[in-house]
């Protein structure tokens, strides 16, 4: 394994579908060419953005070849491979490993809620099965469960656990990660709100959604802190951060699939138990890129 950094801006891109509610590998890779040539360093394919709880392993794996064979060694790929059975995380793992991608990122396992102990030893058998780079997801608004400071700190010790999206929403847990754990092991912010406050905190970036409409903004915000211009970075941040929040109006990935359909994409709808924005909801979206991109 030779890990050279995912970059700071990881576009957790959605997953395109057809009429008939079908993956449309072509818009797929269409789409994340795109990300790649707007502000994106690198693409997660099959988090919870590209609606991984409906997605069946050989969708995902499909995703995984179309995505890495579309946007070749010019950025990253990282697999959502995580799931709630350590089993079938591993499963989906060493099959990703096949496709060539460069990375996979883990969620913590949600509904049964297990011990720091439990969560120590799954991504622990995760990383063991793999010579990929991992990246951890800690988002106990989904899981249930939170990733502590403490278990990040052992898991940092096993040598391809090498990243953090951490979604908790805690610039006082992001403190106490920065504390404990190695210079060089990577911290992602999981919300968009908090790239700008996670950087400032030693962060590495973002693992995005709303860059799928604001790529090349976001990038402007990270270039302008990356060289010491703090007030334009904060200048960007207070410019986007309605976009930052706006796109969460309801349930993930509802608002930006909306979105990328307006862009000028066939993101299509979604798969149950989610159901497509309503019309008022895409009106205030419309509304909303549209005075992020003026202003």
């Amino acid at each position: 394994m030779r890990y050279m950094g995912f970059g700071p801006i990881l576009t957790a891109m959605v997953t395109p579908m057809n009429q008939s509610l079908e993956v449309d590998y072509a818009e797929a890779k269409r789409l994340a060419l795109f990300l790649t040539e707007h502000g994106s360093d690198g693409i997660v394919v099959c988090g919870t953005t590209g609606e991984s709880p409906t997605l069946s392993a050989e969708e995902k794996l499909e995703l995984f070849r179309v995505v890495k064979k579309a946007v070749g060694t010019r950025r990253t790929v990282i697999a959502g491979t995580g799931s709630n059975s350590t089993d079938a995380s591993i499963r989906l793992t060493k099959l990703a490993a096949e496709t060539g991608v460069d990375g996979i990122l883990a969620v913590v396992p949600y509904y049964n809620k297990p011990s720091q102990d439990g969560l120590f030893r799954h991504f622990r058998a995760l990383a063991q099965a793999t010579d990929l780079p991992v990246m951890l997801y800690n988002v106990p608004g989904r899981t249930s469960a939170n990733l502590l400071p403490a278990t990040v700190q052992r898991l940092a010790e096993i040598p391809n656990i090498v990243a953090l999206k951490e979604a908790a929403g805690s610039t006082d847990q992001m403190s106490e990660l920065k504390r404990l754990l190695p210079p060089d092991f990577q911290i992602y912010s999981g919300d968009d709100s908090l790239t700008l406050p996670f950087l400032a905190l030693g962060g590495s970036g973002v693992v995005s959604v709303a860059a799928h409409v604001i790529g090349d903004e976001m990038k402007e915000m990270i270039n302008a802190w990356q060289r010491g211009d703090v007030k334009t970075a904060l200048q960007w941040h207070l410019k986007l951060y309605p976009m930052f929040k706006g796109i969460f109006i309801t349930t993930n990935p509802v608002p930006i699939k909306a979105l990328v359909n307006m862009s000028g994409f066939k993101a299509g709808g979604l798969r149950l138990p989610l159901v497509d924005a309503t019309e008022g909801e895409r009106e205030y979206l419309a509304k909303l890129l549209k005075e992020v991109k003026e202003n």
